[in-house]
């Protein structure tokens, strides 16, 4: 977590600070292979350099980044886990609890259908 530690000591709200934290330390845990990294002030996650997901928060919420292929993929079941979200990022308000299986199958399928890019994001 150390190389997130500048990006969760600014976020002022203990209660988003201590969500942010939860949800980083969920996928260190559950994807040791990936590597954590900040690009554009930003925790992400990348696999053979290349992005697999990212996170980034607001005033009403945590955004999730799985590019647009993944909200495509994904998009009837991050209606249904009451999320709403943009070609890009996926809202998840901070009152909301996380849907972790919904997160997991999002960076499954990003780490099998990147498995061969060469680049850091799809091109689409």
């Amino acid at each position: 977590m150390e190389v997130f530690a500048d990006f969760l000591a600014g976020i002022d709200n203990p209660e988003h600070r201590s969500r942010t934290e939860e949800v980083l330390q969920w996928v260190m845990k559950k994807f040791p292979n990936l590597v954590p990294k900040m690009a554009w002030n930003q925790p992400m996650f990348t696999d053979h350099e290349t992005f697999i997901i990212g996170f980034s928060i607001a005033k009403q919420h945590l955004a999730v980044a799985p590019e647009r292929a993944g909200i495509i993929q994904f998009s009837e079941a991050i209606v249904q886990a009451g999320y709403d979200h943009t070609k890009q990022l996926i809202r998840i308000k901070w009152d909301n609890p996380v849907d972790f299986s919904l997160l997991e199958k999002m960076i499954d399928f990003n780490i099998t259908d990147k498995a061969n890019c060469k680049t850091f994001w799809r091109k689409e």
